[in-house]
């Protein structure tokens, strides 16, 4: 195989996103579309460069049925996502999905046996670990010049306004909370019952990844719901966690997507200490990224020219969105499945991000109760393929 025949799943904003970006990518081929609302397809249809030869199917199974796709991309965002990458695999195509992965620990189950047992590709698309400034922190880290990592602090309190939260059945649009009386016909999205923090891979992923760690246990509490900012909608505006990685560190970790906050502030800020030294990433769109070590002379956070964007970057990887990293995601996967390069991003790693989101919920729900989180590799209690308890 030297060109992977992709479908893709969900024909929303990041559907179309991602849309764009593989038809620029070698060694892809947009085969087969997918949305259940039917009134999508054209608009996505239409923004292909080569409509020929390319199927829209409003039925999943079927789509999952044709023969002419290799693989799915799932762009969607409800709460059977886990649900629909299994059936990805189990039905012997390779799976790139959107975060957070999964919504249950029994989705994030059986997306794992069912990689096993088939031993497809299944990547999420998680592109924050493709930033150039978290493969240096990594560096420095990896290298002992920080110490030991003891506490880390990772937020997405992404404010998007409130278009997101409702949309028409029928035609696909979306509709602010101050449009709702000229759109009686907009239900809610999924998002606007979803747990914020669900969405933790995005800082999970990076910070596991500089770490080369996983979360043993997590703890997390909610303020109410709803939404103080917007009460149309069902969120509550923060959910933070606190969990401990098999290293010993103690991470902080918050969502929110319905409390106003400046762009530059909010999306993805990072903190990690060790016993010799500091990393933080820039506070405001203003402000610069900065480092202290503690035996390098210096008497203060020192400010440093990390960025989002990699200094290695191919020229295709430039515009390709989120500082360039969404070209990373894609071709990883080109790569693993083509089988030229092993995947670095794993199912196991995958879920390493997912579980502790999942679980952090699961924790408010009951309480603010301290909740282990297992290991997917197999092992002595498990064979790979094999179902947990079996």
């Amino acid at each position: 195989m030297d060109e992977i025949r992709i479908g893709l799943v969900g024909l929303g904003h990041r559907g179309l996103h991602w849309l764009r970006i593989l038809e620029r990518i070698d060694g892809y081929r947009i085969t087969a579309l997918c949305d259940p609302i039917e009134a999508l397809h054209e608009r996505a249809l239409a923004a292909l460069q080569d409509r020929k030869g390319v199927t829209a199917y409003a039925g999943y199974e079927d789509m999952l049925g044709d023969p002419r796709v290799d693989a799915v991309a799932v762009t969607v965002r409800c709460k059977e996502q886990g649900a629909l990458a299994a059936m990805a695999l189990e039905a012997g195509k390779h799976v790139n999905s959107e975060v957070p992965a999964a919504h249950t620990l029994e989705d994030c189950w059986r997306i794992v046996l069912a990689q096993e047992r088939s031993g497809l590709v299944y990547q999420l698309g998680e592109q924050t670990r493709f930033w150039g400034y978290i493969d240096a922190w990594r560096d420095v880290v990896q290298s002992g010049k920080l110490g030991r990592v003891t506490f880390c602090e990772g937020q997405y309190i992404g404010y998007y306004g409130t278009r997101q939260f409702f949309q028409d059945p029928d035609s696909g649009e979306f509709a602010a909370v101050e449009e709702l009386p000229n759109n009686p016909g907009a239900q809610p999205t999924w998002l606007h019952t979803m747990p914020p923090i669900h969405y933790l891979p995005h800082e999970l992923s990076p910070l596991l990844k500089v770490l080369d760690d996983r979360v043993l246990t997590v703890t997390a509490m909610s303020t109410a719901e709803p939404s103080y900012s917007h009460p149309e909608i069902g969120q509550p505006d923060i959910q933070a966690a606190l969990m401990k990685t098999e290293k010993d560190a103690i991470l902080r970790l918050v969502c929110g997507f319905t409390q106003p906050v400046s762009h530059g502030m909010g999306h993805h800020w990072f903190h990690i200490a060790g016993t010799n030294g500091v990393l933080e990433w820039k506070r405001s769109g203003k402000g610069k990224p900065l480092m202290w070590l503690a035996d390098g002379q210096m008497h203060d956070m020192a400010e440093m020219d990390w960025g989002h964007a990699r200094t290695d970057a191919p020229a295709a990887a430039r515009g390709s969105g989120h500082g360039d990293a969404d070209y990373y995601v894609h071709v990883s996967f080109r790569d693993a499945v083509l089988g030229t390069t092993p995947l670095e991003f794993d199912v196991y790693q995958a879920m390493d991000t997912a579980a502790p989101a999942i679980l952090a919920a699961d924790s408010i729900d009951q309480g603010t109760t301290l909740l282990e989180v297992h290991d997917f590799r197999p092992g002595p209690e498990r064979q790979k393929g094999q179902a947990p308890g079996a």
